[in-house]
């Protein structure tokens, strides 16, 4: 393994503080090293791979497809990226999808539409995204630039113009913000990287409240929150409060890089060809395998899953939290859930946990964020919550 690991350091782009794991092959919610050691994997590829590794529905389709066309310029039709925009327009509030490679580059696609609508409608001068502290949107300048945390944005300034933030689940610093230069306000339903947090009920009702009133666009970003990682298809739904543009990536290939941005037929209008692109964005072959895992999702009662052990996994970790007072915070919302600990590093539980066979991921110093597959069981949450207390009682 460390053969691998040295070649790594020695020819990739130092941008990842990687764990000393080779991970060869992955079946369900599981993983094996070039060593041949298995892994219960509580990351899932950070919220990727909802369906577990290497589904086989999503294989198939990748198998069938790969046999068939591997890609051609969007300067043509093809029927898997027909058929994925219909999904996914039949299970969301949008009419028209645009397909790219990734989450930030649907945040950048969104950010593009909601300036240009923007402009068309009411003007030059709107052109300002409100987004929230703590929210985290991409690594392109733009993304970046919406990204409410400056410890990714130190070192790329001068940063984008026409970005202001407010506080999380706090509807009356958005309302004040707002000003004749808004054009949008870009939120997570909850937040991900910056540390699991689920606002309080009606925050997205009342977003989307004031965005009427105010005239301006609502924009989610349900990179992370979506394709079931909830209990419902995207988090938004929870509350029935959809927006006028939606951002997703992250699950929706099952395993396969494809981003999407979603909405409705009016927002839609204010791009004409040439306006935005992406050469290999909704290929055939990401696509085909995005309408599999779709299917999937739907088809075999995974979000029921999701919602059951979801519920199970953070009860157990509350059962935790009465024994180990130095875990603060047990939150989230289906399987996406934080662990926020006081006075204890969340990176030396995360190295416990790797030691002991399961892979759990953290954000930064202080939490840990479990996003599994959705399939995962109870049985398999048994054993994370075994290894948990010893790697507990051990610090």
């Amino acid at each position: 393994m460390m053969d691998w690991i040295e070649e790594a350091e020695r020819w990739v782009l130092h941008t990842y503080d990687r764990y000393p794991v080779v991970i060869v092959r992955g079946e369900g919610a599981r993983v094996w090293d070039i060593d041949g050691r298995e892994y219960l994997d509580f990351v899932a590829g950070i919220a990727v791979c909802n369906l577990g590794h290497c589904h086989p529905r999503v294989v198939e389709a990748l198998r069938e497809q790969a046999g068939k066309l591997l890609h051609v310029s969007n300067l043509y039709y093809t029927q898997p990226q027909v058929e994925l925009a219909q999904r996914i327009c039949q299970h969301s509030f949008g009419t028209k999808v645009f397909f790219c490679n990734s989450g930030a580059e649907a945040n950048e696609a969104a950010i593009k539409l909601a300036r240009k609508y923007a402009k068309l409608r009411w003007g030059p001068e709107r052109y300002e995204i409100i987004t929230m502290y703590n929210s985290f949107h991409g690594r392109t300048l733009a993304t970046l630039t919406a990204t409410g945390q400056e410890k990714f944005q130190r070192g790329f300034e001068p940063l984008l113009p026409g970005f202001r933030y407010c506080p999380f689940d706090d509807l009356g610093a958005v309302e004040e913000a707002i000003t004749e230069r808004t054009c949008a306000v870009m939120v997570e339903p909850i937040q991900g990287e910056g540390g699991v947090r689920v606002p309080s009920e009606g925050y997205l009702r009342g977003l989307k409240e004031i965005c009427r009133q105010k005239e301006v666009l609502l924009i989610y970003d349900e990179v992370q929150t979506g394709m079931g990682r909830t209990g419902k298809l995207f988090a938004h739904q929870h509350e029935g409060a959809p927006p006028d543009i939606m951002t997703m990536a992250k699950a929706l290939g099952g395993g396969v890089p494809i981003g999407a941005m979603v909405t409705t037929d009016e927002v839609a209008q204010a791009f004409s060809a040439g306006d935005h692109a992406s050469t290999f964005g909704g290929n055939p072959l990401a696509a085909r395998a995005a309408c599999a895992a779709l299917d999937a999702l739907l088809q075999e009662r995974v979000l029921d899953n999701c919602e059951r052990v979801g519920r199970y996994l953070r009860e157990g970790l509350q059962g935790l939290a009465f024994k180990f007072t130095k875990i603060r915070e047990v939150r989230g919302r289906g399987l996406m859930v934080g662990v926020e600990f006081e006075g204890l590093s969340a990176k030396e539980v995360a190295k416990g946990c790797l030691e002991r066979g399961v892979l759990i991921n953290a954000i930064g110093e202080r939490v840990l964020r479990l996003v599994p597959p959705l399939i995962i069981t109870e049985v398999e949450v048994d054993r994370l919550l075994e290894v948990m207390e010893e790697v507990l009682r051990g610090l």
